[in-house]
């Protein structure tokens, strides 16, 4: 019982000193952000990852959802421990192959849309994960290093929206209101919306009659975000020093 008083004094130390280690980190994650965020092409930068992330995940959840198979390679007669096995044995579960589609159907709808961006992100993450493991568990030559820039720009994302996300793992005793970026307003134009939307359409129109064409694809999606960008640096409504900085950044 001697040193009963003394283990206490320890675990206090060391409980003052992990809330230290991560309110410091947490303010310089927040820092590095609204930084980032003062940056309007950055800000732009993030509204087109959203676009290209929300993207590729509804190209590729069309052919799940309608019960194709995702490799043109027949699993069957692979042997067990190959991807294309792994690739046949969840297209032959069905449902569940179909559950995978509906899934990534959602997470890009919800992150393309800009609005739900936050939510779109959040549901992205455990995809992601999934997929950058799945890589790392079977053969797949230099797809990890893809699947692995997938899931850090998914935690970019998330670090983006953290004045949304923060409160969820603060008690009400230490929570901290943290305020909006300086490019909110500019972020949240509608402009964004009415083309993620469009991306949207599209790249479920394209993969449904052209089937899966990736390069015609992507240079779809590429020239309707030009376009858009254009028209936002364009439209006499925005800000005037908002439009210049793009320019100079352009």
């Amino acid at each position: 019982m001697e040193g009963y008083p003394l283990n206490m004094n320890i675990l206090r130390l060391l409980k003052h000193a992990i809330n230290f280690i991560t309110k410091t980190q947490e303010h310089i994650i927040v820092n590095i952000i609204n930084t980032l965020r003062q940056k309007q092409w950055i800000t732009i930068f993030v509204i087109y990852l959203r676009y290209l992330i929300g993207g590729a995940m509804v190209f590729s959840s069309i052919v799940k959802i309608k019960g194709g198979r995702f490799t043109s390679q027949v699993g069957i007669n692979e042997p067990i421990h190959s991807a294309w096995h792994l690739f046949e044995t969840l297209f032959q579960s069905g449902i569940y192959w179909r559950f995978l589609g509906w899934s990534q159907l959602l997470a890009g709808m919800l992150l393309m849309t800009q609005l739900y961006s936050a939510l779109g992100a959040v549901v992205m993450l455990p995809i992601t994960i999934n997929i950058f493991v799945i890589t790392i568990s079977y053969y797949f030559a230099a797809t990890p290093a893809i699947t692995s820039l997938l899931l850090l720009a998914n935690v970019f994302l998330l670090l983006w929206e953290y004045e949304k996300l923060i409160p969820l793992f603060q008690t009400k005793k230490n929570y901290v209101n943290y305020t909006a970026s300086a490019n909110q307003s500019f972020e949240d134009d509608k402009l964004w919306v009415y083309l993620g939307i469009l991306l949207f359409v599209v790249t479920i129109l394209h993969v449904v009659f052209f089937e899966r064409t990736p390069l015609y694809w992507f240079l779809t999606c590429t020239s309707l975000g030009v376009a858009g960008l254009i028209i936002f640096i364009r439209n006499p409504q925005n800000n005037l020093d908002n439009k210049n900085s793009i320019n100079n950044k352009i």
